[in-house]
């Protein structure tokens, strides 16, 4: 897919980046005004006990790791907007168990959902693969292909020519779209005590006979737990998250 001159390719990275810049920009002021609504309006309430869950949004990283790769390829143009548009919701799901034990201790479970993760991956290459047919089909129509462009006729093109399916084409020679369930284990899997202070929650992971502490700001408002900011501690970086990382407590079928 060549055509692109490198005057156009480098204006639309410079694009890009300001969109990503303002995105980042807007996402933490919606987050900034979340925290200071649950600051001025939480509850005293310190009970963590119960099983928690957060969602991971993993769609502007699709959608720019994707949009990166085919303007590397020189695809046809295509914004961020238009990228997200194919892929939206791909969200991985984290399951946080606290169990109380005394009033300000108790014991944790956390770990990432495999099965969610697995859904997450595939839906975004799901994504990227009907995104890269529509481009696929404008650079035929461009190049007065007289065959026909829709989606299964795209498809057997891009089969015929990779000897593999578009998802399998991309999942093999594409960059990765999501962090792999490795790294997303290591930041956010793993068990032990925990106590809490001031709005502070510490957790302590122990492993193989080694204890790292993680000290992050906490906020409970009625169902939802807000974990903001990790504060400087002897955690290492196999614990740096992007925060606030918003929890939801799970409720009884009762």
């Amino acid at each position: 897919m060549r055509g692109i001159n490198l005057e156009g390719k480098t204006t639309m990275k410079k694009t890009i980046k300001n969109v990503i810049f303002t995105l980042l920009l807007l996402t933490l002021s919606a987050s900034t005004a979340l925290l200071a609504y649950l600051h001025f309006f939480a509850s005293d309430d310190d009970e963590l006990s119960g099983e928690w869950t957060a969602e991971l949004d993993m769609t502007q990283q699709a959608a720019i790791t994707a949009l990166d790769w085919l303007q590397d390829i020189e695809a046809v143009s295509i914004s961020l907007e238009d990228m997200e548009s194919y892929m939206q919701n791909l969200t991985i799901q984290i399951s946080l168990t606290l169990e109380q034990t005394d009033s300000s201790e108790g014991t944790f479970y956390c770990n990432v959902l495999p099965e969610s993760y697995d859904a997450c991956n595939q839906a975004a290459y799901e994504a990227f693969a009907a995104a890269f047919h529509d481009l696929l089909a404008k650079r035929l129509r461009m190049a007065n292909y007289m065959g026909s462009t829709d989606k299964e006729a795209v498809e057997a093109l891009v089969s015929e020519t990779f000897g593999m399916p578009t998802v399998s084409y991309l999942m093999s020679y594409a960059p990765p779209l999501l962090p792999s369930l490795d790294e997303l284990q290591a930041k956010y899997e793993g068990s032990g005590t925990y106590e809490t202070a001031d709005n502070i929650l510490i957790r302590r992971f122990e492993a193989g006979g080694y204890v790292n502490t993680r000290m992050e700001y906490y906020i409970r408002k009625d169902f939802n737990l807000v974990l903001t900011e990790e504060i400087d501690s002897a955690s290492t970086d196999l614990f740096s998250d992007d925060y606030p990382v918003i929890y939801t407590l799970k409720q009884s079928s009762n």
